[in-house]
């Protein structure tokens, strides 16, 4: 059961937080949008009773800018996370990778904390890129495992089907 595992549960703790950032991130461009009384569209000027705007305000434009910022590194980690714990990642290292990039993805968006907003940008980019390298060298981990024999009775110890074929080879049912 993969909810008993503990670098799921972390992978699923930071999955959470992540898209919370993002929906309210999300929220608040709108929020900010609302303030500000601009849109880019005819429709919401005149139903919102806003002014038409082409280009965004500085405070609309800095809360989309960060929106944009954390999907362009949210959606790549959340999906490496998923296969490094599909992969089989330790999970002590689960929870470093997944910690420290939420904790830097949480606090370097949104205003002008310089040098923070650096600061967290560089932690989750190299949070990232370790993340990356451990799932490359698990999947040739695997990609090696897979290439080895494998007996009856390994696949019999792991649940596995151990139905024999016509050259006694063990055959696997994935199903």
């Amino acid at each position: 059961n993969l909810s008993n595992h503990p670098a799921f549960v972390a992978y699923a703790i930071t999955c959470v937080a992540l898209c919370c950032n993002l929906i309210f991130l999300w929220a608040y461009s709108g929020a900010a949008r609302s303030k500000a009384k601009s849109t880019p569209n005819p429709e919401d000027a005149s139903r919102f009773s806003s002014r038409l705007a082409d280009i965004d305000p500085p405070e609309i434009a800095r809360v989309l800018r960060a929106h944009a910022n954390a999907q362009a590194t949210i959606v790549p980690f959340l999906a490496l996370g998923l296969v490094y714990v599909l992969a089989g990642g330790p999970p002590g290292a689960a929870a470093w990778y997944f910690t420290v990039f939420t904790v830097a993805a949480l606090l370097g968006y949104l205003g002008s904390r310089q040098p923070l907003r650096t600061l967290s940008f560089v932690v989750a980019a190299i949070s990232l890129l370790a993340l990356v390298l451990h799932v490359v060298w698990l999947l040739i981990a695997a990609g090696e495992m897979a290439a080895e024999p494998v007996t009856c009775t390994e696949l019999a110890a792991c649940g596995r089907s151990t139905e024999v074929n016509q050259s006694h080879a063990p055959v696997h049912d994935p199903f």
